[in-house]
């Protein structure tokens, strides 16, 4: 990268490189939940969603174990609006950038 652009070269290279760690993480935990996952092309990054809804101490475990799988040092919990819990964990993962999000609705508490 030169003069501190980010060329659309740079963008592809991040893309793919996120999308092999992709590849290889889903290779290797194929017994976690499933999660919505997305591929952005900066830095590289990797981000997830736990999709549907879940009683909350089913979409923590899930989260725990995703945590666990990939290391993921990072975690998070803030109210979020409309009696909602957001969950965040988020570390690197090889030379990526991964992050995965939940919700947790207080009524399942």
């Amino acid at each position: 990268m030169s003069g501190g652009w980010v060329t659309h070269a740079d963008q592809a290279r991040w893309q793919l490189q996120a999308a092999r760690e992709l590849a290889a993480i889903l290779a290797g935990c194929g017994g976690l939940p499933l999660l919505s996952w997305t591929v952005i092309p900066a830095g590289p990054l990797l981000e997830a969603r736990l999709t549907g809804p879940a009683p909350a101490s089913q979409v923590r475990a899930a989260l725990a174990a995703w945590r666990r799988a990939l290391d993921l040092a990072d975690y998070r919990e803030w109210a979020g609006g409309g009696g909602t819990t957001r969950l965040h964990a988020s570390g690197q993962h090889g030379e990526v950038r991964v992050r995965i999000f939940a919700s947790v609705f207080e009524e399942d508490r």
